[in-house]
């Protein structure tokens, strides 16, 4: 097994403020938040970084030059508009690096505790074959639990029906 990366247990106390601030941002963004179907995001033209800067000084014109604003455009919903892309963008982006981290060290973490539990059951399956008290009914247990268990044994009756034939 390699050198443990994660290796400070977050407290539960520390999981459980989170998933609170978690809660309390969705909640204080409920009555703004959209959700569009996979169709519609496909659909919409996208403001992006390369496309930010042209927003912004489009945005900026209109406010100087109301005269070249044609008359069905709302220069107020514009200005809404833009304001909560560029607010939510940054929100965005901070969420995301925040979303890699902590899927980043979920991997890492069960990663290893995986790792951990096929050492622990090697060793039990050892310890059973050598009849050690109280070992068969852990690996038992753990055998029936086993990630793929029923695909060996899929095979190995497929290996038994080939060489019957």
């Amino acid at each position: 097994m390699k050198d443990n990366q994660h290796v400070q247990a977050i407290p539960s106390t520390v999981l459980s403020q989170v998933q609170t601030k978690i809660d309390e941002a969705q909640t204080l963004l409920a009555p703004y938040v959209l959700a569009l179907t996979p169709a519609e995001r496909h659909e919409l033209p996208k403001m992006g970084e390369k496309t930010i800067g042209f927003v912004e000084k489009a945005y900026d014109f209109a406010q100087q030059n109301p005269n070249l604003v044609p008359p069905y455009l709302d220069i107020a919903a514009f200005g809404a508009d833009f304001s909560d892309a560029h607010g939510l963008w940054t929100l965005c982006n901070t969420i995301q690096q925040l979303e890699q981290g902590v899927d980043d060290t979920e991997m890492v973490a069960g990663s290893e505790a995986y790792q951990a539990a096929l050492i622990f059951y090697k060793s039990v399956k050892m310890a059973a074959a050598q009849d050690i008290p109280g070992a068969k009914a852990v690996y038992d247990e753990l055998k029936t639990r086993f990630p793929g268990g029923k695909r060996k044994s899929s095979e190995s009756e497929t290996e038994t029906v080939t060489k019957t034939i």
